[in-house]
C-alpha cells in the first residue's frame, strides 16, 4: 500500500527513514494551525495532525496517509511556531529554569478505515537562561518554524538539564508510537 507523509519537515522524513520507512510521497497539507480558546494542548496536537491526514486522505483515499503535529506546552499554555526575534525572546524566557512538555499528536488515514491517532509526550527540564544565552540561541537562526522556538537537534540541546521520554517526539516523530500505528494499518515495516 502507498504510504503518503503530510508533511513539509525534513526532520520527519529523516525520522521515518531510521525505521526503515520511505513514504511514497511527500505532500504537506496546509489547515489553519490557530489555538481555538479552549483547547488543550493534548487535543490541539491530536486534532491538527487528525486534520492534516483527513485533508490530504481526501485527494489520496487509496493511500494511507501519515500526519503529525508537534505542540510545546507550559501547563495548558500552548507555545507558537516561532517566526521573529522577539517571539523567540518571549518563548527563551518563558521556558527559562522550567519544566514543559512536548506533545506530538500523530494520525494515519487509513482506506475504509478512518483515522488513527496516537499522542507522544516528553517532559523536557531547561536550564536558567541568562540573556546572553538567549542571545546567542538567537543568533544561530535554527529556531525559525519550531515550536517553542528551539531544536533539542541542534544548540537548544545545550540548555536541557532533563529530559524524560521519547528524544524522537521532541525532534517531530514519535517512532514508537509511529510504527504502532504503521503495522496496525499493515504496513510492511520490521
Amino acid at each position: 500500500m502507498r504510504l503518503i507523509l503530510a508533511s513539509a519537515s525534513p526532520r520527519r522524513l529523516d525520522l521515518l527513514a531510521r525505521i526503515g520507512v520511505r513514504p511514497d510521497e511527500v505532500v504537506p497539507a496546509d489547515i489553519d494551525e490557530s489555538v481555538p480558546k479552549a483547547e488543550l494542548p493534548r487535543q490541539h496536537a491530536l486534532r491538527l495532525a487528525r486534520e492534516k491526514a483527513q485533508a490530504i486522505a481526501l485527494k489520496h483515499p487509496e493511500a494511507l496517509v501519515l500526519a503529525a503535529d508537534t505542540v510545546v506546552a507550559v501547563g495548558r499554555r500552548i507555545l507558537p511556531k516561532v517566526e521573529d526575534e522577539a517571539t523567540l525572546r518571549a518563548c527563551m524566557k518563558l521556558l527559562s529554569g522550567r519544566r514543559h512538555r512536548v506533545l506530538t499528536g500523530v494520525a494515519l488515514a487509513v482506506p475504509v478505515q478512518g483515522v488513527r491517532e496516537r499522542l507522544g509526550e516528553t517532559m523536557i527540564a531547561m536550564k536558567r537562561l541568562s540573556d546572553e544565552e538567549i542571545a546567542y540561541y538567537a543568533s544561530h537562526g535554527e529556531w525559525r518554524g519550531k515550536a517553542g522556538g528551539y531544536a533539542l537537534q541542534g544548540y537548544g540541546e545545550v540548555y536541557v538539564r532533563h529530559i524524560a521520554g521519547s528524544y524522537s517526539n521532541v525532534v517531530g516523530l514519535p517512532l514508537a508510537e509511529t510504527r504502532v500505528l504503521l503495522k496496525s494499518a499493515g504496513y510492511d515495516i520490521a
